[in-house]
């Protein structure tokens, strides 16, 4: 892998500036942060070009990725695109000599991230997916209290949960064949980190959907995401892993991660944690606030890892884990048999 002298001497690119959540601007802030230099944006919509060219001032602007491949000379380009392209685009990218970031999910399938992995390791170019809520404050809280003070004992399960009662939104996330299903968006953050806290081999997934209640009132008809889905994960340990999203959930559950354990439980959402522990026999429950999230860092390793040869922290193969887990899932639910896990 080529190393560079400086982090500014990484000059860096986005696929896709978009206007939703100004992911693009947000992108490149980070890259600024981390010290390196924003080079080119490739975006199909004019108007969000002229909004680039008018946000970082001298930066190259191209109608096309290939475009941009064939006159930029960018080291590090970032895919900020709909889900479903995210394999194609990589693979394109690192052909063409460049390391590649993602937006999460990383792909679709099991396949998707082979196929990635297999590009990035033959050009031994850099490879990995935007999981700076690696860094959240909930989950260096919960890791803390939950892996290392092993707060609530052995980790017997994880339950993950989101979503409420409404009608999914008429854009290109809530389409079936473009996001990968209802379990992609939110749920990979959410299994992401689930993973960090379980520390044993998959084994195995078992997946379970309901459709059809929403998709009528949708744009989408039949390519309409799952109205919910659950998938369970089994580990070696013997402990489990469930992630439910739903749009028909009338009575939400508190948080968006339960640990179980044999001493205890934890529970957090973004901004706060409970443990409930026993001790002589009395119940104890005691909250807290989580710290502030860093996700500044997952560009300042990207950075690192370029410059100084610090390790990668998320890697390829840790960002396939989850969509290992939520590609088994799909493939269990239409198949209604449990999956034997590939990778661990």
């Amino acid at each position: 892998m080529k190393r560079f002298k400086r982090a500014k001497d990484v000059k860096v690119g986005v696929i896709g500036y978009g206007g939703a959540f100004n992911i693009g601007r947000h992108h490149l802030n980070e890259m600024v942060r981390a010290g390196m230099t924003p080079r080119a944006v490739a975006e199909i919509d004019p108007q969000r070009l002229a909004v680039a060219a008018e946000e970082f001032p001298g930066i190259e602007t191209y109608p096309s990725v290939a475009a941009m491949l064939k006159k930029s000379d960018v080291n590090l380009v970032t895919i900020i695109t709909p889900h479903n392209t995210h394999a194609k685009l990589a693979i394109q990218c690192l052909r063409a000599g460049k390391s590649v970031v993602c937006e999460k999910p990383f792909a679709v399938t099991t396949a998707e991230c082979d196929a990635m992995i297999r590009e990035a390791r033959k050009r031994k170019l850099v490879l990995s997916t935007y999981h700076n809520r690696h860094w959240d404050g909930c989950i260096l809280e919960a890791v803390r209290q939950v892996r290392k003070q092993r707060a609530v004992g052995d980790i017997v399960r994880i339950e993950a949960h989101m979503g409420g009662y409404g009608q999914p939104r008429d854009w290109w996330r809530s389409s079936k064949s473009i996001s990968g299903g209802i379990l992609y968006d939110w749920g990979v953050h959410l299994l992401e980190y689930s993973l960090q806290l379980m520390a044993a081999d998959l084994t195995e997934v078992s997946g379970f959907a309901k459709t059809g209640y929403w998709a009528p009132t949708t744009a989408w008809k039949d390519d309409t995401n799952e109205d919910e889905a659950l998938a369970i994960a089994r580990f070696a340990s013997g402990a489990w892993l469930s992630l439910c999203i739903s749009h028909i959930d009338s009575n939400p559950k508190r948080g968006w991660l339960e640990i179980t354990g044999t001493e205890g439980t934890y529970l957090f959402d973004h901004g706060t944690w409970e443990l409930t522990t026993h001790k002589r026999g009395n119940t104890v429950v005691t909250k807290g606030s989580n710290p502030a999230s860093e996700g500044w860092r997952f560009y300042q390793n990207i950075a690192d890892h370029l410059v100084k040869g610090t390790p990668l922290v998320i890697t390829a193969e840790w960002a396939r884990r989850p969509i290992h887990i939520l590609d088994l899932a799909n493939r269990s639910a239409t198949k209604g048999a449990s999956l034997k896990a590939k990778y661990k």
